[in-house]
C-alpha cells in the first residue's frame, strides 16, 4: 500500500530540504517532494517545480501540498488545475515545518487522504 504522498513548496530551496531532512530522520517511508525557489534556485516558486514534485509523489492515496506563503499557494493551485489527477489538496494556513511534520506522520501511519487533512487542520 503507498501512502499519501506530500509536496513541500517554499520561496526557498533551503528551507525545504531542512523540512524533509527533519522529517526523513524518523519517517521513511512517505513520498516527498520538494519544490522550493524558482527554476534557476532564486528567492521565488515556479509552478513547474510544483507540477513535477507532484508527478513524482502522486499515487492512489493522493498528495497534500503545504506552502510558505501566498504565493506559492497560487502557483499550487494552478498547478492542480493543469494536473490530470483529482486527489490533490492543499494544506491552507497550516505553517510548514509543523504542517510538514504531522502530514507525514499521518501519512506513515497509512491515513487516507482526508485524514491526513484532518490532522493538519489541528496544528
Amino acid at each position: 500500500m503507498s501512502n499519501v504522498g506530500l509536496v513541500l513548496i517554499s520561496h526557498s530551496p533551503k528551507v525545504v530540504e531542512g523540512i524533509k531532512d527533519i522529517i526523513t530522520q524518523v519517517i521513511r517511508n512517505v513520498p516527498i517532494e520538494l519544490a522550493g525557489g524558482t527554476d534557476h534556485n532564486e528567492i521565488g516558486t515556479s509552478f513547474e517545480k510544483i507540477q513535477a514534485a507532484i508527478e513524482q509523489v502522486y499515487n492512489e492515496r493522493g498528495v497534500v501540498l503545504l506552502y510558505d506563503l501566498g504565493s506559492a499557494m497560487m502557483n499550487a493551485e494552478m498547478a492542480i488545475e493543469f494536473s490530470n489527477y483529482e486527489n490533490i489538496k492543499i494544506a491552507d494556513n497550516v505553517p510548514l515545518v509543523e504542517g510538514a511534520y504531522v502530514a507525514a506522520v499521518e501519512s506513515g501511519m497509512g491515513k487516507s487522504l482526508d485524514e491526513v487533512m484532518d490532522a493538519i487542520s489541528k496544528v
